[in-house]
């Protein structure tokens, strides 16, 4: 009789330590939920001014917050994350060196540059200044290089879009400066996301500033288009900025907020500054939802 009540006490406790185990494997998960649950029905949303937004949670794959997601609006200079992609996936030598041609030259809008026709780059600096500074003349040469010219990297462009799901984007030009060259906010997550897994893109795109050497040995400075990567209270994986009169002033960003990385899409912002400002009311939105969270969970 002895041992039967001495198995019984055993196997209560095992049962109880095995389902305590199971409740404690699933409050893990508890905090990731309630936080996403805390942002997306946060007070009120963030005040954005930028015609297309849209905060996508990478963690829960989830959006945190949209604004005409599914809206198709030209992405000016967004453009060069997927001529960097195509060009990194083309597997050209990165020290190779490119000499800047008037075939470089934009003829669409009358953009200025300040890559002289004849000044040669390694095609690794032509990355970076397409990247970061959004040097179009940079990007019109990366095309121009690319194996097949300048229509096989449209092509390859437009083919990589489809494999990334993106089926209503398009691309006409690796710059951005065609108007044509479209897609939406949903899609451009994917973009973004595909754009945050190549070390050099993350590493031109957050970049403060790089020099080169202009004719005649002169230095010539460029500097982000994103003045972000300079705050310190930011953490920015991918950056890219982007404009011209029909797309309004554009951002995308990977960025990690309250040790959750997410994807920030802004098109159509009117004002030099509307869409950092939008960007920085999103941090702002993100870091308070994730205290009321805290509140809620310590009470």
């Amino acid at each position: 009789m002895k041992k039967i009540l001495l198995i019984c006490l055993l196997s209560g406790q095992m049962l109880v330590a095995h389902a305590g185990g199971n409740a404690v494997h699933r409050t893990a998960y508890k905090p990731v939920r309630a936080h996403a649950s805390a942002i997306s029905n946060a007070g009120s949303a963030p005040k954005l001014y930028s015609s297309i937004a849209l905060i996508y949670d990478q963690q829960t794959q989830l959006p945190l917050y949209t604004k005409n997601p599914d809206a198709l609006a030209p992405i000016a200079s967004i453009t060069k994350l997927m001529t960097a992609m195509v060009v990194l996936d083309a597997q050209q030598p990165l020290n190779e060196e490119v000499t800047i041609d008037v075939a470089d030259i934009d003829m669409l809008k009358g953009t200025h540059s300040r890559l002289r026709i004849g000044m040669t780059l390694t095609r690794s600096e032509l990355l970076r200044l397409a990247l970061m500074a959004s040097e179009n003349r940079a990007a019109a040469a990366l095309a121009r290089t690319y194996p097949g010219g300048y229509v096989a990297a449209i092509a390859a462009m437009n083919n990589k879009a489809r494999e990334l799901g993106m089926q209503n984007t398009r691309f006409l030009d690796p710059a951005g400066l065609n108007s044509n060259n479209v897609s939406t906010a949903k899609e451009l997550v994917k973009m973004v996301a595909a754009a945050s897994n190549y070390p050099l893109i993350h590493q031109y795109t957050t970049a403060a500033s790089y020099s080169v050497d202009g004719l005649g040995g002169r230095e010539i400075r460029f500097a982000n288009t994103n003045p972000l990567v300079k705050n310190v209270s930011w953490d920015i994986g991918v950056s890219k900025t982007g404009y011209i009169s029909e797309a309004g002033r554009c951002l995308v960003m990977e960025a990690v907020i309250n040790q959750r990385s997410v994807i920030i899409v802004l098109l159509d912002s009117w004002g030099k500054s509307t869409r950092i400002g939008d960007a920085n009311r999103i941090k702002k939105w993100m870091e308070s939802a994730n205290m009321r969270a805290r509140t809620t969970a310590r009470s």
